[in-house]
């Protein structure tokens, strides 16, 4: 492990900065993720605009302060986002933390490449984009 500092402030900042985010009824889409490996749990919901871009993000989130830290870059990078941009991003996001990646183009991901070096938090820096992958493909679903 190097030696970095996996809770800064900045992190604690941003995990506490998911009430900014709350995942209300007016949702329409919305998605669902869990780790295997830690057992962190998101909820996530989306509200496209009429170009299908981004307007509205939601989170109910269940892991620990990288998770919710993760989760907070995700709602902030997130808006005015087209579809192909979040699978995208889930995609590259898979990969860095596969290790066959470099780091993905996310505002505000640099917060939490830090974590790269916990494999154990890996599982909980994914969530909300699969969570919101997990909502488009419900969305997609219930309107065909």
């Amino acid at each position: 492990m190097s030696g970095h500092r996996l809770y800064t402030p900045e992190v604690l900042a941003a995990a506490v900065s998911l009430a900014d985010f709350p995942l209300l009824p007016t949702f329409t889409l919305r998605g669902e993720a869990r780790s295997k490996s830690c057992g962190s749990r998101i909820e996530l919901g989306l509200i496209l605009n009429d170009d299908g871009c981004v307007e509205s993000v939601g989170l109910a989130s269940r892991a620990c302060a990288i998770g919710q830290a993760s989760a907070a870059v995700f709602a902030k990078g997130a808006m005015g986002k087209r579809v192909g941009d979040l699978i995208a991003a889930r995609d590259a996001m898979s990969s860095w933390l596969a290790g066959t990646g470099p780091v993905p183009e996310w505002p505000g991901v640099d917060l939490i490449v830090p974590a790269i070096d916990y494999p154990g938090r890996h599982g909980a820096m994914i969530l909300p984009w699969a969570a919101a992958c997990d909502a488009l493909c419900k969305g997609v679903a219930s309107t065909d």
